[in-house]
């Protein structure tokens, strides 16, 4: 057993105030005392002036774009024109996920994110990187429009979910992932809240992104009708008119964790509705995606007021220029005044950890939680989190105890 502690001018744990001169006492890999100089154990490095704060968590990501240069389309193009360009990328003879799956896993390491929830459309094998990688929980992808096809796709889902590893260490959690109202039968998306609930997965689903995923809810036209058209994809029966994104978070209570991924055109109605099943429901908001694709403020200040559960992601190198988390702090802050320092932190570390279900596990500097740390510059005599958030990334990173960066 290796145990040591490490001493900084500050420690957040985010869940308690930020501690001046702080401890974080390390054994076997997991945190066993945080608090002042008598919470060290074992030999102690002080690190001077920096503060130290859990392993990032991003809470949405598409690992498998991660071998992309620069996002898909053009800013501003409507959703469905992007998921064309979104269908013949994955058609690219070249496409190699493993060596995507490498890529974005080592990128989100660079940035100090520890834990990704990753939209898994890759084999479990394409995830066994050599070397350090961030923890994963991964939500695996169903794509099943038609009553015929759901069978399958839901077959399919449950089949990689329970042969991916959740050893409670390299991988926290297996779960699915409806991909969206466009793409998957209502029906599915029951059926995988059902199974969600008897294995005590989590699931991800795409919901109220754009107008023209509204429109084919509302009167079964549009854009996104046009698409699926063309693939000999659509199936009028399975969305009725008047279909509304409350429809799906009724079914997605279901399931003990479910991630609402953006929700950029979720009415009060169904703001509420998030608010009031905040145990199970959680909203997660991409910054610079959302930018993107020129969508609407989301007024998150006032939604985390009404008591939503907010956590960030970075999306996929499909819809952004990069994986880091930091920026996407950034963004939050430059664009909704309201939102402090801390709450941005909180958006990405412990938030993003009780929406993905494993915040007993990672998200937070606390006894009993893998010793993900983050070292951030920081001579700040009074509140760290100012620095915290404008730093450009972490000086230094440990995961499970072990240092992997310097």
């Amino acid at each position: 057993m290796t145990t040591f502690t490490l001493r900084a001018r500050w420690v957040v744990p985010v869940v308690a105030p930020p501690i001046e001169g702080g401890c974080v006492a390390v054994s076997d890999g997991r945190i066993v005392a945080v608090g002042g100089p008598d919470a060290a154990r074992g030999p102690v490095e002080d690190l001077g002036d920096v503060a130290l704060l859990p392993g990032l968590v991003n809470a949405h990501c598409h690992l498998e774009f991660s071998s992309l240069s620069q996002p898909l389309g053009e800013a501003g193009w409507p959703l469905p024109a992007w998921i064309e360009r979104v269908i013949a990328d994955r058609k690219r003879a070249d496409r190699n996920a493993t060596t995507a799956v490498a890529a974005g896993l080592a990128e989100s390491l660079r940035a100090g994110v520890t834990t990704v929830g990753d939209i898994a459309t890759a084999q479990p094998a394409a995830y066994a990187t050599a070397g350090p990688r961030p923890r994963l929980v991964l939500l695996h992808e169903a794509i099943g429009f038609s009553d015929a096809r759901r069978h399958s796709a839901f077959a399919d889902v449950v089949r990689r979910a329970e042969s991916a590893p959740s050893d409670g260490c390299a991988t926290l959690a297996s779960g699915a992932s409806p991909h969206a109202p466009y793409t998957v039968h209502p029906e599915l998306v029951s059926q995988l809240t059902d199974w969600a609930a008897q294995a005590s997965a989590p699931l991800a689903m795409h919901l109220a992104e754009s107008p023209e995923e509204i429109e084919l809810l509302a009167a079964g036209s549009g854009a996104f009708r046009e698409l699926l058209e063309a693939r000999s994809m659509f199936d009028p029966a399975a969305i009725p008119a008047g279909t509304r994104p409350l429809d799906y978070l009724r079914r997605l209570t279901a399931a003990p964790r479910a991630l609402v991924i953006h929700g950029n055109y979720l009415d009060a109605t169904e703001r509420n509705y998030l608010a009031e099943h905040a145990d199970r429901l959680s909203l997660v908001h991409c910054p610079r995606t959302h930018a993107y694709f020129d969508h609407p403020p989301l007024p998150l200040a006032e939604w985390r007021a009404s008591g939503v559960r907010i956590a960030l992601g970075t999306d996929s190198r499909a819809s952004n220029p990069d994986l880091d988390l930091w920026r996407e702090m950034q963004t939050v802050l430059a664009k909704h005044p309201a939102v402090r320092p801390a709450d941005a932190v909180a958006m990405v570390t412990a938030t993003a950890a009780e929406a993905l279900g494993v915040s007993d596990q990672t998200g937070s500097l606390a006894p009993g939680r893998w010793a993900d740390i983050l070292a951030v510059p920081c001579a700040s005599p009074s509140d760290p989190l100012d620095a915290v958030v404008a730093a450009r990334g972490p000086s230094e990173v440990w995961l499970g105890g072990r240092r992997v960066s310097r």
